[in-house]
């Protein structure tokens, strides 16, 4: 049986999401990440690619190659809560799919064509999604995944894309070499140096040539610049950790500033648990230090997603991993160990007014975002965990507890 992989993305993710919150962003050069120094570029609109700007840049050479553009901070919940609609609208209609990133997906449509055509199928689908959720996507469908996944890019923006049976080294042929996925950057420079610059030209060469210039990595590029794939779309499963990771701007020395930073990222994660009827058995705290030696330290624990509990252990691991005492380039926490349900409750230790203050927080949150209350320690660090300026728009609520 002929293979049918469908290959979604959904066009400038973090860019579309914003504008369809700000209809004034649309046809204007928009760039979503770090502000800092240190930032880059999480995404960029096809408005500020024609200055050379790209994913991954560092943001201040991209605020210099086009200094017009609007640049956002970005809100990673508002961004999951998206990519989440779509997983659902997609878990909804295919019986197997690969999430491979929070706007990237594969989709098996093997066999379904005996009953309604694939590439109807996958353009009502693309047409569901766009309806149900605002947001531009494009596809690629073919025998394989690096195929659809080339045609899906050939398709951009906002549109659709099929390369019949057969036909794979025909569209491939006369596309550059940086289109083939593995092809980065150094791979392209070192072919390039052989008068390699496009597809075709690889199809041409005997496989060990390519073997001999690529090492191993060379047998894998011929095939997939021949069309040839057989990796098979791995079922989607719910993610089994979430993390949070802060480089400071500035390498610091400030204890006080490292513990709000980390409560903060705690507090978050907690919240995200809660969201997502999720709750973690293992916790671990990352630093990294000014010359860039790098610790981890984390313990198991009974299974929950309370902020009394996890913030404290958070703390606790903390206090013994940071001993070195020199400055801190990067902080992180991270929650592993994730299973499906409610935070159970402690009969001997919790109370129903910690419960409800809980359920209270989190329809705030749930209304008014993520940022919209904190812990009044939590303020000075905030923008940058929960990923916007919590002065934007409505203030913040301020929870000025006892030793917080």
């Amino acid at each position: 049986m002929k293979k049918s992989i469908l290959h979604l993305d959904l066009d400038t993710f973090f860019v579309s999401v914003e504008r369809l919150l700000n209809s004034e962003l649309l046809k204007k050069p928009v760039l979503v990440g770090g502000t800092g120094s240190r930032g880059v570029v999480a995404a960029c609109s096809y408005e500020t690619r024609k200055y050379g700007v790209r994913s991954g840049m560092a943001m201040k050479i991209a605020k210099q190659l086009c200094p017009q553009a609007i640049i956002i901070r970005g809100n990673a919940g508002t961004y999951m809560k998206y990519s989440n609609l779509i997983t659902d609208i997609i878990r909804d209609s295919v019986p197997l799919f690969e999430k491979t990133s929070v706007d990237e997906f594969y989709v098996d449509l093997t066999g379904m064509d005996r009953f309604f055509g694939n590439y109807k199928f996958a353009s009502e689908l693309r047409k569901r999604i766009i309806k149900e959720s605002g947001l531009p996507i494009s596809f690629g469908l073919s025998q394989n995944k690096i195929v659809s996944k080339v045609a899906t890019g050939e398709a951009k923006p906002n549109n659709q894309l099929k390369i019949d049976y057969g036909f794979e080294k025909a569209f491939l042929a006369p596309l550059p070499i940086r289109k083939i996925p593995m092809i980065g950057k150094a791979s392209a420079q070192t072919l390039i140096h052989l008068g390699i610059d496009r597809v075709k030209l690889i199809q041409e060469m005997p496989v060990e040539m390519l073997t001999s210039v690529m090492g191993k990595n060379g047998q894998i590029i011929w095939n997939r610049a021949n069309g040839i794939d057989n990796t098979p779309v791995v079922p989607y499963c719910e993610r089994k950790s979430i993390s949070n990771e802060r480089t400071f701007n500035l390498d610091t020395i400030d204890v006080q500033k490292l513990r709000d930073t980390l409560t903060a990222m705690a507090d978050t994660l907690c919240y995200q648990l809660r969201l997502g009827n999720k709750m973690t058995g293992c916790v671990s705290v990352k630093i990294r230090y000014s010359d860039f030696q790098t610790y981890n330290k984390q313990i198991r624990i009974p299974y929950t997603s309370a902020d009394h509990i996890l913030v404290p252990t958070v703390m606790e691991l903390f206090n013994k991993l940071y001993e070195r005492r020199i400055l801190v380039r990067l902080i992180g926490v991270k929650f592993s160990h994730l299973v499906g349900g409610h935070y159970q409750i402690n009969l001997f230790d919790d109370n129903e007014k910690t419960l409800n203050l809980y359920k209270s927080l989190d329809h705030i949150r749930n209304r008014f975002g993520a940022g919209s209350v904190m812990k009044a320690s939590m303020l000075d660090v905030r923008t940058v965990i929960s990923g916007r300026n919590p002065f934007d728009g409505e203030p913040p609520i301020l929870l000025a507890h006892r030793n917080q």
